[in-house]
């Protein structure tokens, strides 16, 4: 979940690797440092807290140098101190490392090294590794770094560079994401392509396993064996621009405001309206494959979850095929019974989610085809999956999920669609449903308009110490994504419950100070959301309705209405999600709270 940025050429080091690192400080921001090879030995400067503090320590006291590394720290193992932040030395100060990831082992490796004489001085998993390649045989640093991995039980995705062989780094990848850029007479180390993106479209996506080596004027992969491995050159398609803030005060709100553009990108192409169907050319699904299908396994975390929730509601309704939906950090160490013909959806926004992927590697295992719905292009499940499902949503930053989700569930009914027409939803109903999707952008574009009266709501409600937000059918996962927003962001306790269920228990907690936000669509569940409502009103309790525009007033019953433009009973998840992203969102802002940046969070867990 860390983030990781290495730079080897002709240029200064450190300015780049501190840009580099502000670009992926969402994945980990308790501390920041930077290790440079200054002609002499190595350099490190680092301290806990932000990049921008790391920068104005060294605009005060430079560190000169053409080859380095750096790292932006979400905490494992060891408190978020200096001390324990990134880089980390050897005994001796030659080597400087960066990691990503857990070493599972490194109890028992700290505790071998110190009887050898090794002096540590962090608490991190990550030390041990400075200290086995200090101990490790071998001629090249790279040797030295194979020797040391084979001690190694866990996750790394790590860079080293060695004070004795100057202008190189080596890299390994093992369960977490590095990836290699390739510029002009330059090379780039990162956990993520936004890092490098300013310097170079072209970018190497390294395997579990690679280990590469990189110097100003060449790199080259190789395995654990020394032979060189072939990895294509792949070029970043997404501009500059959509990785910076625009005008906005936080990156979570452009991304709000850019729902209408990125569902239209998820949709786009992908709508046959004559056929009533619609593309999807990389599932790499024969129509006789969609008539096999028996049963589909949904296997996510956290907002993806919440997505496939409401893609096994769209998929049953018109494809008629049963749907679970699991949590992929259970699932995993589930022993999954095997059903033929069983088809298993990851969905995952960086494509690097840890516990995703381990879950659909079981589910392989198990006999099971496996699918990726993913947003990052070239991520880890992507090339894993049999098939799958690219968002198009452009990079999300923000740590809370947003454009992601309404695009994740855009794609799940691009899914539905496609197999249901294979299945035996007729074509008039595939044309009507292909309209509906197509109107999607615009209905998001119309939603936003809320924001001024959400932002007055936001204004009465920013110091509640607790929320229950409540739907059902295809809103339930609303509510729960609700609430989630709302816990992530502003730190206030929220909890997604489904409305019928709420008088089996949480009605005991509904007074004056418990506002209830009730997401009530115009539907077949409708009155008895009305019902639900009822019980609140009944106990005192405070009523927040997103609702759709034209069925009615709630006044009398309700506190506020927000009303949304009225769609297709399936899809209105993609516009009642929208209103509660924005009450979070501007509650955070109200409690004062680092929207882009909450504590305790990371934007891509890669870690378990």
């Amino acid at each position: 979940m860390c983030g990781i940025v290495g730079y080897v050429g002709a240029r200064q080091a450190a300015p780049i690797l501190v840009d580099g690192l502000r670009r992926l400080e969402y994945r980990g921001y308790d501390s920041a440092g930077v290790a440079v090879q200054n002609g002499a030995g190595i350099v490190v400067a680092k301290l806990a807290g932000r990049v921008h503090a790391l920068q104005s320590q060294l605009e005060q006291a430079p560190i000169l140098g053409t080859s380095g590394i750096a790292h932006t720290r979400w905490a494992t193992h060891g408190a978020p101190n200096q001390r324990n932040a990134h880089p980390h030395s050897d005994c001796g100060g030659r080597l400087a490392l960066v990691h990503n990831g857990i070493i599972e082992n490194a109890d028992a490796l700290r505790a071998a090294l110190e009887r050898d004489g090794h002096r540590f001085r962090t608490d991190t998993d990550t030390e041990t590794l400075a200290h086995l390649i200090e101990d490790a045989s071998g001629a090249t640093l790279e040797e030295r770094v194979i020797a040391a991995l084979g001690h190694v039980e866990g996750t790394y995705g790590l860079a080293v560079m060695s004070a004795d062989e100057p202008a190189k780094i080596v890299v390994a990848r093992q369960g977490s994401p590095v990836l290699l850029g390739i510029g002009a007479d330059e090379c780039f180390v990162a956990s993520d392509a936004s890092a490098v993106l300013a310097h170079t479209r072209s970018v190497v996506y390294l395997d579990d396993g690679d280990i590469a080596v990189l110097t100003p004027h060449e790199y080259h992969v190789i395995d654990s064996e020394s032979h060189v491995q072939v990895r294509a050159v792949d070029d970043i398609k997404w501009d500059l621009d959509a990785i910076e803030l625009g005008g906005y005060p936080h990156f979570m709100l452009k991304e709000i405001c850019e729902q209408p553009e990125t569902v239209r990108s998820t949709l786009r192409g992908r709508l046959l309206f004559a056929e009533g169907t619609a593309r999807l050319n990389g599932l790499n699904l024969t129509p006789e494959a969609c008539a096999q299908i028996r049963r589909i396994t949904i296997v996510a975390c956290g907002t993806s979850w919440h997505a496939g929730l409401v893609g096994r509601a769209l998929i049953e309704e018109l494809a008629r095929i049963p749907v679970q939906v699991e949590y992929a950090s259970e699932y995993r160490y589930r022993r999954p019974l095997p059903v033929p013909d069983t088809l298993t959806i990851a969905i995952s926004q960086s494509g690097e989610t840890a516990d995703t992927l381990e879950a659909m590697r079981a589910a392989r295992v198990a006999g099971s085809r496996v699918f990726g719905l993913v947003n990052v292009v070239g991520s880890t499940i992507a090339r894993e999956s049999d098939g799958g499902i690219y968002l198009h949503a452009g990079p999300e930053i923000g740590v809370a999920s947003t454009k992601a989700f309404t695009s994740q569930i855009a794609a799940l009914a691009l899914l539905g669609l496609h197999l249901g027409r294979q299945r035996g939803l007729t074509e008039e109903e595939g044309r009507d449903f292909v309209c509906r999707l197509a109107q999607l952008p615009s209905l998001v574009q119309r939603t936003l308009e809320l924001e001024p009266e959400v932002k007055r709501l936001a204004e009465r409600y920013a110091r509640e110490h607790n929320f229950l937000y409540l739907g059902r059918g295809v809103n339930f996962p609303v509510a729960l994504e609700g609430a989630l927003k709302l816990k992530e962001i502003s730190y206030i306790h929220a909890e997604g419950y489904p409305a019928a269920e709420m008088k089996h228990g949480p009605i005991a907690l509904i007074d004056e100070n418990m506002p209830a936000v009730f997401v009530a669509p115009k539907d077949d569940v409708y009155t008895k959301v009305l019902s639900n409502m009822q019980e609140v009103r009944a106990r005192g309790g405070r009523i927040i309705a997103v609702t759709t525009q034209g069925n009615g007033s709630l006044s009398g019953l309700v506190d506020h209405q927000l009303r949304v433009p009225e769609t297709a009973a399936l899809l209105s998840p993609i516009v009642t999600t929208i209103p509660l992203q924005l009450l979070a969102y501007h509650i955070a802002v109200l409690r004062g709270c680092d929207v882009d940046r909450p504590r305790n969070l990371a934007k891509s867990v890669t870690v378990e």
